[in-house]
């Protein structure tokens, strides 16, 4: 059975670039590193920071991230009730939220198949 989506998920996978999440030199250095407005180097620290985080997650948790973001934006959301509500490490503010959240999902969706055919 489907969860259905939840705008706290979006924040949880976020979470990872929260100030309020523990204090990590090396994570800050890693996000601060990256242009979160360059879909490439935002990519590269999806790879790096979120990628273990996220096959950390039970398949049917690794679903539920992916459908609640597929749905938010096949409804066109602005995410701004995502990012209005996290202070990030990162340099620069998200100037599109809804590419950030696409590029999320490539990479999420990427991890999620790549781990389910090493299986």
């Amino acid at each position: 059975m489907k969860r259905k989506p939840e705008y706290f998920v979006l924040r949880g996978l976020l979470f990872l670039f929260d100030i309020e999440n523990t204090h990590d030199d090396a994570r800050e250095k890693i996000i601060v590193s990256k242009n979160v407005n360059d879909k490439k180097e935002l990519a590269e620290l999806f790879d790096i920071l979120m990628k273990p985080e996220f096959l950390s997650y039970t398949f049917y948790e690794r679903e539920w991230c992916i459908d609640t973001l597929k749905h938010y934006l096949e409804a066109g959301d602005s995410f701004d009730a995502v990012f209005t509500k996290i202070t990030t490490y990162f340099d620069d503010d998200v100037e599109d939220q809804r590419q950030f959240m696409q590029v999320l999902l490539s990479c999420l969706l990427r991890y999620h198949i790549d781990d389910s055919t090493e299986s």
